[in-house]
């Protein structure tokens, strides 16, 4: 089985991993303030906070920035919901606004979907491909809402020449088992001004302020979501690794980009030179011939050991947020085309030679 993506993981990372374990400190020690400083070094920041989850770093953030009960919050439906979620957590209205052919946000759809009510735009990398950071940022600054950037999918990224995680307000990072490097369950949250990290840091670890020997304060509620030093220990090994990993997926993404480009019956996302994606998905649009067969094409792969998947359901059609698309079409349409397909690090160009040719052959008994 070719899964559409997967961790990889060195007898370096295990070593970490094992001597953590081995340490005094399991939780709470110097191996997470390393990470941290990897992790801001990465996005040229002053400052990152770990966190054990990205889910986790999108509450702090945006309870952080002072997201609250009743406030509208424009955002993708192309995402995993943890991104609408931790809006809903709060109290927040998530504003659900289309996407483009790429997956990500409109931003020109981002205005007319204002109201007085709105306090902030959270974006989404799709893919590991950049949002329009410059239309994104102007529309941010102009009408005075916040800018939260969910780039669970673009860890080791840019924009422009510039890394992702120094734009918005506060970027998310994950450290999931499949993402661009891994910590098996993690996240981090970076905020453009470096002074709200400190209040983070408190609400990650239960509002807990130490004092002096074993005297505190809480003056705020927090919860535990720290990330543990032997996860730690392993996203240290694996941001050693950062670079290599984005290019073996950027090899493989050229090659798939070439053999499908002459295929009638399917679409691939387009690249731009300005930005610098992770490649954390590689997804594929079938043409709408195909739409009522994807089920079958889906199953088809598997059986075939082409561990495709799906990347997204639309947030706004769970019950939980309505079950109504019909002000994202484009999202919807998306969702209707879209397979994701094996592209990571433990490839090479035999396997995507294997997984493209089997596509190909599936899809088109259906033609």
């Amino acid at each position: 089985m070719i899964p559409y993506s997967k961790q990889s993981i060195s007898s370096q990372d295990v070593e970490a991993v094992c001597d953590a374990l081995r340490s005094s400190h399991l939780t709470q020690g110097m191996r997470v303030v390393e990470f941290e400083k990897r992790v801001a070094r990465v996005a040229c920041m002053p400052s990152a906070l770990a966190l054990n989850s990205a889910t986790s770093a999108l509450y702090v953030a945006y309870r952080v920035l002072g997201i609250q009960p009743g406030d509208e919050v424009i955002t993708t439906p192309n995402s995993y919901v943890a991104t609408s979620n931790m809006l809903l957590a709060l109290g927040a209205v998530p504003v659900f606004c289309d996407i483009k052919s790429d997956g990500n946000i409109d931003e020109n759809l981002i205005e007319s979907l204002i109201t007085p009510k709105t306090k902030a735009i959270v974006s989404v990398d799709y893919s590991g491909k950049s949002v329009a950071v410059k239309e994104i940022a102007d529309i941010a600054q102009r009408r005075h809402l916040l800018w939260i950037s969910d780039s669970s999918h673009s860890f080791g990224g840019s924009y422009c020449n510039q890394m992702i995680g120094s734009f918005a307000d506060a970027t998310v990072f994950s450290f999931h088992a499949i993402k661009t490097i891994t910590t098996a369950e993690g996240g981090a949250v970076i905020f453009k001004d470096d002074s709200l990290t400190e209040r983070a840091r408190m609400l990650h670890s239960h509002g807990v302020q130490k004092g002096r020997l074993w005297n505190s304060e809480v003056e705020e509620f927090g919860f535990n979501f720290r990330l543990n030093e032997l996860s730690a220990a392993l996203g240290i090994s694996q941001i050693q690794k950062l670079q290599a990993f984005v290019d073996k997926r950027r090899v493989l993404v050229e090659f798939y980009d070439n053999f499908f480009k002459s295929l009638d019956w399917v679409e691939t996302l387009s690249q731009d030179s300005s930005i610098q994606s992770t490649h954390h998905l590689y997804p594929i649009l079938l043409h709408s011939s195909l739409w009522c067969a994807k089920e079958d094409i889906f199953e088809l792969l598997w059986q075939h050991g082409i561990g495709v998947q799906v990347h997204y359901k639309p947030i706004n059609s769970y019950k939980c947020y309505g079950a109504d698309t019909t002000k994202t079409t484009k999202a919807q349409e998306f969702y209707l085309a879209e397979l994701s397909i094996p592209c990571h690090q433990e490839m090479d160009i035999v396997d995507a030679q294997r997984v493209a040719k089997k596509i190909q052959e599936t899809c088109e008994k259906f033609l």
